[in-house]
C-alpha cells in the first residue's frame, strides 16, 4: 500500500468500475428530489430511491457515482471526536436488477487488495446474521478465512434509512493495527476503538420499508454499495482521523492560520478547530446546492452549522468575519470534482458572509447575557429556564442547540419543555407575519389588529358571485377608515371574493354601498380572513358598514377555465410520461396556467402534443366536475392527488373530473370540461433538477392565440406573394431557386477562375524540391476557393498551395497540400494560422487542408507572403 490522495483514489474507485460497465454520473444535489422523506441527502443511494423501487427507469443497469452527502445527528459530537463530521463524499457502485452479491463481494475485493493495495489479511469482511450465503462467498469464493469473517445483528448489519429500499450488508472493515487500538485483548472487529476501521458497506437491496415499517420483497433484488471517501483516505494516507486527510488538512491549516493556533497543542482548541473546518465543508456545499439560512428545515440545518462555526471561531479568539476565508479554501480544494463550486464562488461568500455578519451583530450581547443566566441558574438548582433559553433565540439569534452546547459545558440543563411551547407560539406568529406582510405591506398596528380578529371570514363564492348583506369587520390602515381616492385592505365578515391561495389567483371586483365603491384590486387569504386590497373609488368606507360585494365574473370564469385544465393537464402527463409525475408548484389566472412537476427529461414533441390531444379529448368529452367534502383519508381512499403548498385539515374538498381526475383543491372550477373550450400548450422548459414547467392557455386566451397565428400566416403569405395554403409549396419554390442561383454562382465563379488556375500553376515556385503556389482569386467565397485548390492540386498532381480572396467584405484563405507533400512536413493547418495573423485573423484545419477568415481585407500581399515564410520553414 502506498499514499493516496483523496482525489486520485476518487479517480481509481470510478474509473474501476468504468471498467466494469458501469456508467459513471455526477453527484446529486444534496437538496432531495421528490422525496419527503429526506431533508438533506445522507447517502450514496438516496438520489437514485426511485431506480431501486422501479419507480423510474434507470439510464443504466450499473451505475457509479461519487455523491457528496450530509448528516446530521450526531452534529454535537462532531468535533468532540476526530471520526465524526457532518460533511462526507460516499463512493458508490449500483446494480438495478443487474448483479448481485457474487459480482458486489469480488470487485469490492479485487479493488481494495489489487487497486488499493490493501494486505489481504488486514481485512476483515462482515456479514448479517441470517446471511449464509454473503459469507460462504466471502469464504468459499474469494478465500477470506472463516475466523476473519464476523457475523453480526441488524443494528450493525441491515441497512435502512427511512422509507425505501434496504436489505442485509457485508461490510468491509480494515485492521490499521495493534498500536491504534484499546489494548484489550479481546480487540476485534466491532470494538468501539479505532483499530478496526470500517470502510465499505455492500448493501445488498432486497426489500421496501414503509412508512409502517413493513418489509415487502422488492421485484429486482438490487446492489447498493457506500464507501467513505474519507475514510478510506484515511487508510490510504496513513493518519489518524479525517480531519488529517490532505483535502480537509488544508482546510484545518486554514483554521489554524487565522486564529494563531497549533493543532494538536490543546484539545479544547483542537475541537473548535475540527468543528469549524467541518461545518465549512458542509455549509460551503448546502449553499452551492441553493440553500439559504431559515427557521426550518434545511435552511435551519445550515443557519445552525453557521453559527455554531461562527461561535467557535470566537472561542479561538479570532476577530470579526473569517469564514469566507476557510470557505475559499473548502473550493479551492474541491472545485476539480464540483467545478459549479468556483462558478457559484462569489455566490456563496456572499451568502456565509452575510449569515456570519448577522450572527456577529447579536452575538455579543447574547452572549453576555448567557452568562449571566448560567450564573443564576448554578444558584437556583443548575437548570436554565425556558423563557430565558427562548429569549436568547428570539432576540439574540441564538438557535437552542447552540445554547443547549454552552449550557452543557458548564453544567447546566435546560427546561426544553417550557422553551419548546414558547417557540410553538413564535412559530405560528411568525409565519403569520411573515405572510401579510409580505403580500400586504401592513404596518405592524394593522398587522397586530388583522390577528387580533377571532371571527373567520365566510366564503360564499363557490355558490354565488354577489354578497349583498355583507359587513364590513375592518378597514386596514392607520385611521381604520378610508375615503375617495385612497388605499386600503378591506376585511368582510362573508365574501364571494376567492383569496389567493393553492397557486390560484385572488379574484378581483367591486364592494360598493349607498354612495361608496371600493375596487378590489386583488384578494388574499390571512388566518381565515379574506383580505381586500384596493382602492376608494367615490365614498367612506368604515367598520360595520353594509355592503355588497361583486366579483369580476369574466375573469373568475376565465381563472376556472385555467384551473380545471391544470388538473386535467396533471392526470395528462401522469398518463403519457408516467407515475413518477408529480405536482412541484402551479399559478393560475385568468390569463394562462403554469404547472411545475417532477420529471427527469426534456419533453419530446411528441410526448407534448400527446399530452394536449389527451386533455383537449377530456375537455370535448364534457366531463362533469363535481366537488364533494369529505373526510381527508376518505379523500386518500379515492386516489385523490394533494396540490403542492396547500395544508389540509381533517376534511378536505375533492375536485372530480369525470374518472380522469380526483384531486384536493380549494379552487374554483368549471362545471364541465366542455366550458374549458380549448387548451393549447405554449411552453415546456425546465426550472430546476428534475423539475419541468408547462405553460398553457384555455378558453379565449387559446381562441385570441390562435387569431394571432392567422394573422402571421396571413402576412407570411402576403410577403410570399402567395395564398396561404401554399404557403410551404412557395418557400420551398423559392428555396430551390436560391440554390440554383447559389449553384450557377459557383460555376461561373469556377469557370472564370480555371484560367486563373492555369496561371498559377505555370508560377509556382520551387522551394527544396516542392512546388509551391499563391495567388489571389477575384471575388471568390469559401466555397469557390476549395473548388479552386481541388483543381490546382489535381492538375499539378504535387504542390503546396495557398489561396486568398476578397469577399464581402472579408480576405478568405484556403491552404491545401498533396499527401506525399504532407508527408515531407507541410501542415497546412499550421500555414493558415501564419497567415490568417498577417491580416488580423485566426484559422485551422487539417495537415492537408485548412482556412480562415480575416477582417483586413488590404493584407493579401502579406499573408501570402507570410504563407511563403511558414512553407518555407516546413520543407525539409
Amino acid at each position: 500500500m502506498s499514499y493516496m490522495g483523496l482525489q486520485e483514489i476518487k479517480e481509481k474507485y470510478l474509473s474501476f468500475f468504468q471498467t466494469k460497465e458501469h456508467l459513471r454520473l455526477p453527484s446529486f444535489s444534496l437538496v432531495p428530489q421528490n422525496d419527503k422523506s429526506l431533508l438533506l441527502i445522507p447517502a450514496g443511494m438516496a438520489p437514485l430511491k426511485p431506480y431501486f423501487t422501479g419507480q423510474e427507469k434507470p439510464p443504466h443497469t450499473r451505475i457509479t457515482t461519487c455523491q457528496k452527502c450530509i448528516r446530521t445527528p450526531d452534529i454535537e459530537r462532531v468535533g468532540k471526536t476526530a471520526r465524526h463530521g457532518t460533511f462526507f463524499e460516499m463512493l458508490g457502485n449500483f446494480s438495478f436488477g443487474d448483479y448481485f452479491k457474487h459480482e458486489a463481494i469480488a470487485w469490492a475485493w479485487e479493488f481494495a487488495t489489487e487497486v488499493m493495495g490493501l494486505a489481504p489479511d488486514r481485512l476483515y469482511p462482515t456479514v448479517y446474521t441470517d446471511d449464509d450465503e454473503a459469507f460462504d462467498i466471502w469464504n468459499k469464493e474469494i478465500g477470506v478465512p472463516a475466523e476473519q469473517i464476523y457475523r453480526f445483528g441488524k443494528d450493525d448489519n441491515f441497512w435502512e434509512i427511512g422509507v425505501g429500499p434496504c436489505g442485509p450488508c457485508s461490510e468491509l472493515l480494515y485492521d490499521r493495527g495493534a498500536d491504534k487500538g484499546c489494548g484489550k485483548p479481546d480487540c476485534k472487529p466491532g470494538c468501539d476503538c479505532d483499530r478496526f476501521v470500517e470502510f465499505w458497506n455492500l448493501v445488498f437491496t432486497q426489500f421496501y420499508r414503509d412508512e409502517d415499517g413493513n418489509y415487502t420483497e422488492l421485484e429486482q433484488k438490487n446492489i447498493d454499495t457506500g464507501m467513505g471517501l474519507e475514510r478510506l483516505a484515511v487508510i490510504m494516507q496513513e493518519v489518524d482521523n479525517i480531519f488529517e486527510v490532505d483535502t480537509i488538512r488544508h482546510v484545518l491549516e486554514k483554521v489554524c492560520e487565522l486564529a494563531g493556533k497549533k493543532y494538536g497543542e490543546n484539545e479544547k482548541d483542537d475541537i473548535s478547530i475540527r468543528i469549524i473546518t467541518d461545518h465549512a465543508r458542509s455549509t460551503t456545499f448546502m449553499v452551492s446546492d441553493g440553500i439559504t439560512a431559515a427557521n426550518e428545515g434545511r435552511g435551519y440545518v445550515l443557519k445552525r452549522l453557521l453559527r455554531r462555526a461562527a461561535r467557535h471561531g470566537k472561542l479561538l479568539g479570532i476577530e470579526g468575519q473569517f469564514l469566507t476565508e476557510v470557505v475559499k479554501v473548502v473550493i479551492q480544494e474541491n472545485y476539480v470534482s464540483y467545478p459549479e463550486l468556483k462558478e457559484k464562488e462569489d455566490y456563496i461568500l456572499r451568502i456565509i458572509g452575510t449569515e456570519e455578519n448577522r450572527f456577529y451583530n447579536t452575538i455579543d450581547q447574547g452572549l453576555e447575557i448567557l452568562k449571566q443566566y448560567i450564573e443564576e441558574a448554578k444558584s437556583t438548582g443548575n437548570v436554565l429556564s425556558g423563557a430565558d433559553a427562548f429569549k436568547l433565540y428570539d432576540t439574540y439569534g441564538f438557535p437552542i442547540d447552540l445554547t443547549q452546547e454552552i449550557t452543557d459545558e458548564a453544567g447546566i440543563a435546560i427546561d426544553r419543555e417550557g422553551f419548546d411551547a414558547l417557540m410553538t407560539q413564535q412559530k405560528e406568529r411568525a409565519r403569520s407575519a411573515r405572510a401579510e406582510t409580505d403580500y400586504m405591506g401592513y404596518d405592524d398596528s394593522a398587522l397586530s389588529y388583522l390577528n387580533s380578529i377571532s371571527e373567520a371570514t365566510e366564503f360564499v363564492g363557490y355558490e354565488n358571485n354577489e354578497l349583498c348583506d355583507a359587513t364590513v369587520i375592518a378597514v386596514l390602515n392607520e385611521d381604520g377608515f378610508a375615503k375617495e381616492g385612497e388605499k386600503a385592505s378591506i376585511v368582510l365578515d362573508a365574501t364571494p371574493f376567492y383569496g389567493e391561495s393553492g397557486g390560484q389567483t385572488g379574484d378581483i371586483g367591486v364592494i360598493s354601498a349607498n354612495g361608496m365603491e371600493f375596487v378590489v384590486e386583488e384578494t388574499s387569504k390571512h388566518n381565515g380572513k379574506f383580505v381586500h386590497k384596493g382602492t376608494v373609488k367615490c365614498g367612506t368606507v368604515k367598520a360595520g358598514d353594509k355592503v355588497c360585494a361583486k366579483i369580476d365574473t369574466d375573469r373568475r370564469s376565465a381563472t376556472a377555465r385555467n384551473h380545471t385544465a391544470t388538473h386535467l393537464l396533471q392526470a395528462a402527463l401522469r398518463e403519457v410520461l408516467g407515475k413518477h409525475v408529480e405536482q412541484s408548484g402551479s399559478y393560475v389566472n385568468d390569463k394562462y396556467l403554469r404547472f411545475d412537476f417532477s420529471h427527469f427529461a426534456v419533453m419530446s414533441t411528441e410526448e407534448i402534443l400527446k399530452v394536449e390531444r389527451l386533455v383537449n379529448e377530456k375537455i370535448l368529452a364534457n366531463l362533469a366536475v363535481n366537488t364533494q367534502v369529505m373526510a381527508i383519508d376518505d379523500a386518500k381512499k379515492l386516489g385523490a392527488m394533494a396540490l403542492f403548498g396547500e395544508k389540509y385539515g381533517d376534511s378536505v374538498r375533492v375536485v372530480k373530473a369525470g374518472d380522469f381526475s380526483t384531486e384536493l383543491c380549494g379552487g374554483t372550477h368549471v362545471s364541465a370540461t366542455g366550458c374549458i373550450g380549448l387548451f393549447k400548450i405554449m411552453s415546456e422548459s425546465g426550472v430546476a433538477a428534475g423539475i419541468r414547467r408547462i405553460e398553457a392557455v384555455t378558453g379565449f386566451n387559446t381562441y385570441e392565440y390562435l387569431m394571432g397565428r392567422d394573422e402571421l400566416v396571413a402576412n407570411t403569405a402576403a410577403a410570399l406573394k402567395s395564398n396561404e395554403d401554399n404557403i410551404l409549396k412557395r418557400i420551398s419554390s423559392l428555396q430551390q431557386e436560391l440554390k440554383d442561383t447559389k449553384k450557377r454562382l459557383e460555376q461561373a465563379m469556377t469557370s472564370g477562375s480555371k484560367t486563373s488556375a492555369e496561371d498559377l500553376i505555370a508560377g509556382a515556385e520551387v522551394v527544396n524540391g516542392v512546388k509551391v503556389i499563391c495567388g489571389v482569386l477575384d471575388n471568390a467565397d469559401m466555397n469557390a476557393l476549395r473548388q479552386n485548390s481541388d483543381v490546382i492540386r489535381d492538375k499539378a498532381k504535387s504542390c503546396v498551395l495557398v489561396l486568398a480572396s476578397e469577399f464581402e467584405g472579408k480576405l478568405l484563405l484556403v491552404a491545401a497540400a498533396t499527401d506525399d507533400v504532407v508527408k515531407s512536413g507541410i501542415k497546412c493547418g499550421d500555414v493558415i494560422k501564419a497567415a490568417a495573423k498577417a491580416a488580423g485573423g485566426n484559422g485551422g484545419g487539417r495537415p492537408n487542408m485548412a482556412q480562415a477568415s480575416c477582417p483586413d481585407v488590404s493584407k493579401k500581399n502579406d499573408v501570402i507572403a507570410a504563407a511563403k515564410e511558414a512553407i518555407a520553414s516546413m520543407i525539409k
